[in-house]
């Protein structure tokens, strides 16, 4: 606990500096902004939205004909999602999408030319500080939503000029360990959020409730049999993304994701972990140490990519770049538990 709070102290003290640094930088283009830059990206996004409806809450002939590709009946009316809440003014998210492209960042979608697929699709999902400047002809141009770890806000900060400023109505949704984004004054992440989004109110900018970061927790421990906690692991943002996405879309398409056992293969090719770090580590050698590890900061990426070849037997979730379908399982071995 203590390592976590000094490691706490040393962002708050970083993002204050970078706030300050934004604050004196767009004083008087914030204000400019807030009362015209977002008009146009709220009324593309009000065209695309149609009704807020969760994996869980979803009628079942809605689920049949998401799951089958029929046409969807006529939308609802928007429905708020609980658990994802306005820094601005408290407020839930209203969000819903026919279609997604879950882009992920693994070094997979280099060379993939699926930028034009990509962004023909409805909503895009991209996650943390993941570029698309130099990088459109295979990961695409357009961000719908970007779901970012409370780590990654230097990052994003360092990357204004193209993830902040030129959002045009991309929602941002943070998560992080509730003692950060606590609302009561002393949530070191939580207080540089409300700065950023006054600095620029028209960011759309939303974080996870501790309510449903239990939610999120139990929902492993239901699909794994493993406590979280316990376990000595933090669930992944690829985790939380996915998870978002199936209470927000209908359809799925997954960019970039290897199935669960591509690693065992000791002739798997060398991919960067990143596709924006073309000389970082190799994406198997993260993904099998993080597995393995017991101590410290880690992911369990295998595992969690098993939960979501499960999901993917029954809701609507495909899979490209690399394209893959997992294998049948017998209707007794079957283990669907989603549960929002």
């Amino acid at each position: 606990m203590k390592m976590l709070m000094r490691h706490g102290l040393a962002v708050s003290l970083a993002l204050t500096t970078m706030c300050t640094s934004l604050l004196l930088m767009y004083g008087s283009i914030g204000g400019s902004a807030g009362a015209g830059g977002g008009g146009g990206g709220r009324k593309e996004q009000s065209q695309q939205q149609q009704v807020a409806v969760t994996a869980s809450q979803k009628p079942e002939n809605q689920q049949q004909l998401a799951t089958s590709g029929q046409r969807r009946p006529p939308a609802l009316p928007d429905r708020p999602l609980d658990g994802y809440i306005s820094v601005l003014d408290h407020k839930p998210l209203k969000m819903h999408c026919a279609s997604c492209a879950l882009v992920t960042s693994s070094g997979h979608l280099l060379r993939s030319q699926q930028g034009h697929k990509i962004d023909q699709t409805e909503c895009v999902i991209r996650m943390n500080d993941a570029p698309t400047r130099g990088f459109g002809k295979d990961v695409g141009n357009k961000t719908s939503l970007r779901v970012i770890a409370h780590s990654s806000i230097q990052r994003i900060l360092r990357n204004r000029s193209e993830l902040l400023n030129m959002s045009q109505g991309t929602v941002f949704i943070f998560w992080g360990p509730s003692i950060y984004m606590r609302r009561d004054g002393k949530g070191l992440i939580y207080n540089n959020l409300q700065l950023i989004n006054k600095i620029l109110p028209q960011l759309k900018v939303y974080m996870i409730s501790r309510h449903k970061m239990l939610q999120f927790d139990e929902l492993f421990k239901q699909e794994t049999g493993k406590d979280r906690k316990i376990s000595n692991t933090w669930l992944s943002t690829g985790w939380f993304t996915m998870s978002i996405a199936l209470e927000l879309c209908d359809r799925i398409d997954v960019y970039g994701m290897v199935p669960s056992d591509f690693c065992r293969d000791t002739n798997h090719p060398f991919v960067p972990y990143h596709y924006y770090e073309p000389l970082g580590p190799d994406e198997c050698t993260m993904y099998v140490s993080h597995e393995r590890g017991r101590k410290g900061s880690h992911h369990r990426f295998i595992t969690e990519k098993r939960v979501f070849e499960n999901w993917a037997r029954t809701f609507n979730i495909h899979f490209f770049q690399p394209d893959w379908k997992p294998e049948t399982l017998p209707l007794n071995q079957a283990n669907i538990k989603l549960v929002f």
